[in-house]
Order: C-alpha cells, then sequence, then structure tokens
C-alpha cells in the first residue's frame, strides 16, 4: 500500500479523529457513509489506490463513532451539524485550500452541507445520495434508529437485518450512533443548493435508490450530472467501475 499514513486530530469539541492518507499529489478528500469507515468505503476495494496511481493523494477520515476515530456518548458532543464541523475542522486542520470533495451516502449529505457553510472544492462527488437523502432524512434516519432500538430482537428475513449485521461487523457503538442519528445530522434547506456551484457529479449505483432520486438531486444543482455504475446501496462501492469513475471526473481540468 503506497505511501499510506495514518494520524489524528481533535476536532473542536476534542473528539480525536483519525485521518488516514495515501499518495501523493492533488489532495481529495473523501467523506465514507454511515457504519463505514475509510477503510471499508475507499481503501478495502481499490478506490483510494486508483486515486493516487492517478496522481492524488486521497484524505480519509473515520467520522466520529466510526472507525478508528472516538465515539463519545455524552449527548452534548452531539449538535445538529456535529460532522459538518468536523469536516471543516479536516480542511482547517490539514490546510487544504485547493482540493476536491467526495462523499457516500452520509457523507456525500455532510459535503453538501459543508459547502453550503463555505467549503470551496474545485469538483465535488455525491455518491450513494438522492434528492430525499438531503430534504427527508428523518425517514432514512428513523429506519435505522428502529434497527438499533431493536438490534437483540431482529431475525433473519426482517428489512433491518443486514444493516444491523453490518453495523455488528463495524464495531459501532449503539448509544453514540443513536445520538448521531436522532441530534447530530443538520436538516437541509433545498433552497440553499445553488450554492453548489462547481462542476458536481452524482455517483449512483443503477440499483440504488435507497436516497431517493439521483436525477432530482442533479436538477437541483446548478452544475451536476448523473454517472451510474453497477450495483446497490451497500455493493456499489465494491466495484471497479465506482474508483474508475472518481478518479475520470477528478481527472478533468
Amino acid at each position: 500500500m503506497a505511501d499510506f499514513t495514518t494520524t489524528f486530530i481533535d476536532s473542536a469539541d476534542a473528539t480525536r479523529m483519525a485521518v488516514h492518507r495515501m499518495g501523493q499529489g492533488r489532495p481529495a478528500l473523501l467523506l465514507h457513509g454511515l457504519f463505514s469507515d475509510a477503510n471499508t468505503n475507499w481503501i478495502k476495494f481499490g478506490t483510494a489506490a486508483r486515486l493516487a496511481e492517478a496522481g492524488f493523494e486521497a484524505i480519509m477520515p473515520d467520522w466520529r463513532v466510526h472507525g478508528a476515530s472516538e465515539a463519545p456518548v455524552l449527548p452534548e458532543r452531539y449538535p445538529a451539524g456535529v460532522l459538518v464541523g468536523d469536516a471543516l475542522a479536516m480542511v482547517e486542520a490539514l490546510e487544504l485550500a485547493d482540493y476536491d470533495l467526495v462523499g457516500f451516502s452520509l457523507g456525500a449529505r455532510t459535503a453538501v452541507s459543508a459547502v453550503i457553510d463555505g467549503l470551496t472544492p474545485r469538483r465535488l462527488v455525491l455518491a450513494g445520495m438522492g434528492i430525499e437523502g438531503l430534504t427527508n432524512w428523518d425517514r432514512r434516519a428513523g429506519f435505522f434508529v428502529d434497527m438499533i432500538d431493536r438490534f437483540d430482537e431482529i431475525a433473519h428475513g426482517d428489512p433491518a437485518f443486514f444493516a444491523r449485521a453490518f453495523m455488528k461487523t463495524q464495531g459501532i457503538d449503539r448509544v453514540a450512533a443513536r445520538l448521531l442519528l436522532t441530534q447530530g445530522v443538520e436538516p437541509i434547506d433545498a433552497a440553499q443548493l445553488g450554492k453548489l456551484s462547481m462542476p458536481t457529479m452524482v455517483l449512483i449505483g443503477d440499483e440504488d435508490r435507497d436516497n431517493g432520486s439521483p436525477d432530482e438531486l442533479a436538477a437541483a444543482l446548478p452544475d451536476a450530472r448523473v454517472v451510474e455504475v453497477p450495483g446497490t446501496h451497500m455493493s456499489s462501492v465494491m466495484k471497479p467501475e465506482f474508483g474508475a469513475a472518481i478518479v475520470d471526473f477528478l481527472s478533468r481540468p
């Protein structure tokens, strides 16, 4: 694994966050999805390596509650927009000025909010995201909160079975995850989407509509297009076409 390092930074509330880096070149900040981590979304299936080979530095934080980052269990550590604050702190601590921004699922949603709040990446990739994932987050979050609340009762065949299995495999703290889902994710005002003026790719699996319509999301943005790759919401990140599409989009002038 070429040029791979892991360091830690402190967010504004002193939560310790892991930052994994691979490659040398133009920075690409990659924000992973819910219950995942940098390894699962970006490293394990080759996306980070593809970026490194193409002359990028893949910068991959683990969100609080995820991966090698801390998972505080005090409610006051989860104000609305806490992940946006973590993303802003990351950009400041790493002194990123000219960079690209890529998010998957919850990471894509957070990237949208972070740009609305002032981040200015050259190019933006919103993967695994549709319009409803921005404007009707309560429905999506409710599914996972219900799963956490019924964690020990869920049987095979239950719609929440695979989500529970993934969360368990990832070693996610249930108390911290519930706080993040119920308190920490901010509402998004669709009227603010015009602030995402940079070229944007809405990258979606051809069987993935978990977060609503990618076409409606692209239509709501000033300069966006939809690119489909094979896969469902969970499997699309495993496909070589996923990383290849990101490299192709970010490599454009």
